[in-house]
C-alpha cells in the first residue's frame, strides 16, 4: 500500500532536480561508459538519475543494479520499467531487492509501453487502465520464494485523467512527462499534497546554438502534436488551434526547455512551483549525440539548474 513515510522519503532522496541517463534509443553503450556517465553526473551534483527501457535489449533494474553499485549516493529511478518486460511478481521482487540493497536510493516508475511491446512477448494490449490496475494488484501477489522485505517509492507513468486517478489510488504518485507546467499544477490538483509528483521535462541541453536548440524544440513539439491525446491536452489547457497548427513560440516554450542554462533552469522552476517535487531532465532521444556528450551538455547545465531558486 502507498505510505506517507516512503514518499517523505522520496522526496528527500530524490531533490528537486535529476536527469535521465542520456543514452539514445539507438544505441547501446558498454557497462564501463555508462558506469562513468552515472558517477560523472553524481559529481556533478545531481542526486538523481532515471533510466528506461522498451522490452528487449536492456532491462532496466538489472542497469539499475549496476550503477547502483558504481556509485556512492545518487538515487537511481526507472523512468519507466516496461510492464511488458517482466511479470508485476517478478517487477515487485527485483525493485524490494534493490531497495533493500540500497536503502533510500531507488524509485519504480512503471509505465504501460505501447502496442507493439506487448505483442513482442504474445500478448494482447488491452485497455491500458485496465491493464496498469491487473498488473499494480498482482504485484503483491505471493510468491516462491517469497520477495524481499523492503519498501520502496512506486509511481506510474500517467498523462491521462484517469492514469493520474489510477496513480493516486494504488500508488505512491504519478509521472507526466513533456507538458506545460500548467499541466503540472493540474496533477498535483488531482493527487493532492501526499503523493509523490515527478515531472518529466523536455530538455535540449546544448546551449551552444541557440538557433539549432529552438529548431530542435520545435521538432519536439511538433513530433508530440501528431498524437491526438497530446493535441487534446494541449486545447484544453487553454493553446489555440493557430498556435498548434503553426508550432508557436510560446508553446514550443511551455513544453521544451531550451536555449541558455537560465531559461532551462527557469523551466524547471515553473514546473516545481506548479506543484512538482522531482524534476527530470529528458534529453532528446534522438539528434546524434553520444552518451558521453550528452553527460558533458549535463554537466554544463548543472550550476543553473541545480542552484535553489
Amino acid at each position: 500500500m502507498p505510505s506517507s513515510n516512503v514518499v517523505d522519503a522520496a522526496r528527500r532522496s530524490l531533490g528537486p532536480v535529476g536527469v535521465y541517463l542520456p543514452i539514445p534509443f539507438a544505441s547501446g553503450p558498454s557497462v564501463g561508459l555508462q558506469r562513468a556517465a552515472a558517477r560523472r553526473l553524481e559529481a556533478a551534483g545531481y542526486r538523481a538519475v532515471w533510466v528506461n527501457e522498451g522490452v528487449g535489449g536492456k532491462d532496466a533494474l538489472v542497469q539499475m543494479a549496476v550503477l547502483l553499485a558504481a556509485t556512492d549516493r545518487v538515487t537511481f529511478g526507472a523512468g519507466i520499467a516496461n510492464i511488458w518486460a517482466r511479470p508485476p511478481q517478478t517487477a515487485h521482487a527485483a525493485a524490494a531487492m534493490l531497495a533493500q540493497a540500497y536503502p533510500g536510493r531507488f524509485v519504480l516508475g512503471l509505465g504501460g509501453g505501447y502496442p507493439p511491446q506487448a505483442a513482442a512477448v504474445g500478448r494482447e494490449f488491452g485497455s491500458p487502465l485496465a491493464t496498469m490496475r491487473d498488473y499494480l494488484e498482482h504485484m503483491a501477489a505471493p510468491t516462491v520464494p517469497p520477495a524481499p522485505q523492503a519498501s520502496y517509492p512506486r509511481i506510474v507513468a500517467a498523462n491521462g485523467p484517469k492514469m493520474i486517478a489510477l496513480a493516486g489510488e494504488m500508488t505512491d504518485g504519478a509521472m507526466p512527462a513533456g507538458l506545460p507546467a500548467a499541466f503540472t499544477a493540474q496533477v498535483r490538483q488531482a493527487l493532492g499534497p501526499g503523493k509523490l509528483l515527478v515531472v518529466g521535462l523536455s530538455v535540449i541541453t546544448d546551449t551552444t546554438d541557440r538557433a539549432r536548440a529552438q529548431a530542435m524544440a520545435r521538432h519536439t513539439v511538433a513530433t508530440s502534436l501528431s498524437r491526438s491525446w497530446f493535441a487534446a491536452t494541449i486545447a484544453r489547457l487553454g493553446f489555440t488551434e493557430q498556435q498548434a497548427a503553426t508550432v508557436g513560440d510560446d508553446l514550443v516554450d511551455a513544453i521544451v526547455a531550451h536555449g541558455d542554462p537560465d531559461s532551462i533552469a527557469a523551466a524547471v522552476s515553473q514546473h516545481l512551483a506548479a506543484g512538482a517535487d522531482h524534476v527530470v531532465l529528458m534529453p532528446p532521444s534522438s539528434g546524434g549525440l553520444d552518451l558521453t556528450s550528452g553527460v558533458g551538455q549535463l554537466e554544463r547545465l548543472a550550476p543553473a539548474v541545480l542552484q535553489p531558486r
